[in-house]
């Protein structure tokens, strides 16, 4: 229940999604957004799930989550419900190595964004790092989608690219 993942900024000029063996769309919402908790409702797919995850680390690499498969009707009704904000993604799954990257390619509100994330079992896990990732920005809050959500990609004044 233990979440240890690292996150990159993804570099505009190389085609990460040519090397995806699965393209997902997401939706998701925040019922909860406090740094201390979130609560999150993910349609992905036409899957519905809710999401919990406890206060980062100080150094963003780890944090408690826990998450359970739930109807897809209910996650839709779930969503009317959350804070304002919906965040929508497209996520390509890539295998790298040993590990898989989420390749995140945002829509709406944050499109232009592009993330990726790599879960580790360990907070030192060495992991090959694809040459489309770029600047990390693992413990950045402004790159968590709870952050996204009240403040998005669009409205930003200096973007890190």
């Amino acid at each position: 229940m233990q979440e240890i993942e690292r996150k990159f900024l993804i570099l505009e000029n190389y085609d990460f999604r040519k090397d995806a063996f699965r393209k997902t769309r997401i939706v998701q919402g925040y019922l909860n957004s406090a740094a201390e908790r979130t609560v999150r409702v993910r349609i992905r797919g036409e899957q519905g799930f809710l999401t919990i995850k406890g206060k980062s680390s100080s150094d963003g690499l780890s944090r408690f989550e826990w998450e359970k498969e739930i109807a897809l009707k209910e996650a839709e009704a779930l969503l009317k419900l959350c804070e304002p904000g919906i965040i929508e993604k497209i996520r390509y799954e890539i295998r790298v190595g040993k590990h898989i990257f989420e390749a995140d390619e945002f829509l709406g509100e944050n499109q232009g964004l592009l993330l990726a994330e790599v879960e580790l079992s360990e907070e030192d896990e060495m992991f090959e790092k694809p040459q489309w990732v770029g600047l990390e920005v693992t413990g950045n809050q402004k790159y968590y989608n709870s952050y996204l959500s009240k403040f998005p990609f669009k409205e930003w004044q200096n973007r890190i690219k």
